[in-house]
């Protein structure tokens, strides 16, 4: 085994574990006052860790040649998937969005799959195409097309946060593949305008805008979640307060075992624990660039990136959510949030960049 995978699975065992840690003691006082259990936000994440690790190994034996194989019907899949749980009554509504499947206890969200069905279907057309690629009409036009079908199915939920991590990993993809750089400027210039467009239409993102540009404004509202975040992130100092000892989990932060776990960690490691937790993240995104950069075959290495690139896309995402850099997302932190669907597809996508790396890699 190669210093890459071996890297890999060293720093994704750490993470993951540690995140389970920090999910129990983020949310023992919430799933108390909640559930009457202090240990029911662990419990579930544990089980869910567990068959993750599962699929991490089976997924490591699958040669990734065959997620080209069956592209298209992955894809078909998650469409599906996305418009059978905006049916009410299908679909489940958590936090105002109907984007989950409850399974008994447990939530699945569809969107999690489509972002790792996307960048397969991506990575074969841009590998199976490679010459038309360059023609906009004929080569990109229409994954442009299959983008935007996704993510209004998204933005139908609606998950704002889910479908910007979903765009700019294809956009990114397509960067790669060789389209000129003219091009991406005129689809910024329209992203832009869209984006303006549904934060108009949704009054609700437009105060997360006005909450971000000053949260004490409406400190009890809006910039709640914010300013509580901060008021984590600051007393940490370098070694923080320890763990368990966080205050802001007294139902100061909401849920703070989901998209604001990393304002914990902070709060009870302290400096040394966000640098610990930043070079776990660097290891694993070092790792999976390295896997694209030496893969030989054209869909392994367009897979290896998209999937590398959507880990740390979203990873920079939530982390400059939760230290105040741009406005509440809602998305969450991979490995370390609470979440049954995002754990597992994250691990699944782990296992895709084992396989690549252990059978096209020129080592």
């Amino acid at each position: 085994m190669k210093k890459e995978r071996i890297l890999l699975i060293i720093a994704v065992v750490l993470l993951s574990l540690f995140g389970l840690i920090m999910i129990y003691s983020a949310s023992n006082i919430w799933s108390e006052y909640k559930f009457n259990d202090p240990y029911k936000y662990l419990k579930s994440q544990g089980l869910f860790l567990i068959i993750s690790y599962i699929a991490l190994f089976i997924i490591s034996k699958v040669p990734y040649i065959e997620y080209k194989k069956k592209a298209n019907m992955i894809f078909l899949v998650c469409v599906v998937l996305l418009v059978l749980v905006l049916i009410p009554g299908v679909g489940s509504v958590r936090n105002g969005s109907r984007s989950w499947f409850g399974i008994g206890g447990f939530g699945i969200q569809p969107s999690e799959f489509t972002k790792l069905g996307l960048i397969i279907f991506t990575s074969k057309y841009l590998s199976n195409n490679s010459k038309e690629i360059r023609d906009i009409k004929k080569g990109v036009l229409p994954i442009l097309g299959i983008l935007l079908l996704i993510f209004g199915l998204i933005m139908l939920e609606p998950d704002f946060g889910t479908g910007v991590v979903i765009v700019m990993t294809i956009v990114v993809l397509l960067f790669t593949s060789g389209v000129k750089m003219n091009f991406f400027i005129k689809i910024g210039v329209l992203g832009l305008i869209g984006v303006v467009a549904l934060i108009i239409i949704a009054p609700y993102r437009m105060q997360r805008i006005l909450s971000f540009i000053n949260p004490w404004n409406d400190p009890l509202g809006s910039g709640f979640q914010i300013i509580q975040s901060l008021y984590a992130i600051g007393p940490g100092g370098l070694l923080g307060l320890g763990f368990g000892n966080s205050v802001q989990k007294h139902f100061y932060l909401p849920e703070p075992q989901t998209d604001f776990i990393f304002s914990i960690i902070s709060e009870e490691f302290g400096f040394m624990g966000v640098l610990l937790v930043s070079i776990l993240f660097i290891t694993i995104i070092y790792s999976g660039f390295k896997i694209a950069m030496k893969c030989e075959d054209l869909f392994g290495k367009y897979l290896a990136f998209g999937i590398t690139f959507g880990l740390a896309f979203q990873t920079m995402l939530n982390l400059m959510v939760v230290v105040g850099l741009i406005p509440v997302t809602g998305v969450t932190l991979p490995f370390l949030s609470y979440g049954g669907s995002s754990l597992l597809i994250t691990m699944c996508g782990m296992g895709i960049l084992l396989n690549i790396s252990k059978n096209s890699c020129n080592y």
